[in-house]
């Protein structure tokens, strides 16, 4: 079992509420809907994550719909500029596409004698692309390491050089592949790294792109592209390729119930910290974002956004841990 997995099932348990029954590609109709507040107003601040740099726009834009007078800015210029924004207070709200990692929790516990406050806000898969007119059915985990990476650590018996190598034949079998690739910034590379590359070092011939849809759209205009990025900056150019553990596990496709499952190998939340003190209620506009992130509009935008919505027993969970109501 997944890292991602097994916390959706220790969420679920602790929670005391099973998995929804509701169709995965929906909205959670528990959810509750969120309501204006009185005596909001002030600046909002985001730094962090390329990945959640659209998210958190259309989440600004949601939350001027109740809070005209707030004033939100967000920078997406990669999650490892989150920490260090929230810990030097150049920042009230972190997205990060991976979770922190322990010398950035340190830098904040040192500065503040707590913790940040992790917050799952979606789901997200890491999807492997390629050029909408490549016929290859499935790559499995190792397969995909020994594509990218010039360690193998997952397992591969050899280097992946080219597509015939992945069985392809005619015209493909003797092309070798364009590998898209985020930048090491980038919290997509360090998830990509650790949980498709077993933590090994990437190949000296990656193309490494500032961004996510920089990625999508190199695979789209190359033949021969093969690159990752978040599902939700799929397009019709490219394939997410169905995906397996192992050369003998079953394969999934990268579908919001594979998401929510975990049964899809690279689900992850996408993460939000803050800067929350354990025995202070957190500032009113930050509570009221946050709050609307975790209602019924804030998880549409995730839908609308090409996310998986969170379930209404994450949220639950997440907001009584906050202590909001």
């Amino acid at each position: 079992m997944n890292k991602f997995k097994t916390l959706i099932a220790a969420i679920s348990l602790t929670s005391g509420l099973a998995m929804p029954m509701f169709s995965m590609a929906d909205v959670d109709p528990s959810l509750p809907e969120y309501v204006r507040a009185s005596g909001v107003s002030g600046n909002l601040s985001s730094i962090g994550s390329d990945t959640l740099n659209n998210l958190m726009t259309l989440w600004a834009e949601e939350f001027a719909k109740f809070y005209p007078n707030v004033n939100v800015q967000i920078q997406g210029a990669g999650s490892s500029t989150a920490p260090p924004a929230l810990t030097e207070g150049t920042a009230m709200l972190a997205p990060m596409s991976r979770p922190m990692r322990q010398s950035e929790i340190q830098e904040f516990e040192a500065r503040y004698g707590y913790q940040p406050t992790e917050l799952p806000v979606a789901i997200d898969m890491l999807a492997v692309y390629v050029n909408r007119d490549n016929p290859i059915t499935s790559l499995s985990l190792p397969q995909v390491d020994a594509i990218f990476s010039a360690t193998r650590r997952c397992g591969a018996p050899a280097d992946i050089q080219r597509w015939g190598d992945l069985g392809l034949t005619g015209t493909w079998e003797n092309r070798d592949f364009t590998l898209y690739s985020r930048n090491a910034v980038s919290g997509t590379y360090g998830f990509f790294k650790d949980n498709a590359l077993c933590g090994g070092d990437f190949k000296s011939s990656i193309n490494e792109q500032p961004g996510s849809s920089s990625v999508v759209q190199g695979v789209t205009e190359s033949i021969n592209g093969i690159g990752y990025s978040g599902i939700g900056y799929r397009t019709s150019g490219v394939r997410a390729v169905p995906l397996s553990v192992d050369a003998g596990s079953e394969v999934f496709e990268a579908t919001p119930e594979n998401g929510i499952s975990g049964d899809y190998p690279l689900s992850r939340f996408l993460l939000v910290y803050i800067n929350k003190h354990p025995n202070r209620e957190l500032d009113p506009v930050t509570r009221e974002f946050v709050k609307m992130v975790f209602s019924k509009q804030g998880q549409e935008v995730v839908d609308r956004d090409g996310y998986v919505p969170l379930p209404a027993s994450v949220v639950e969970r997440v907001l009584g841990e906050l202590g909001i109501n």
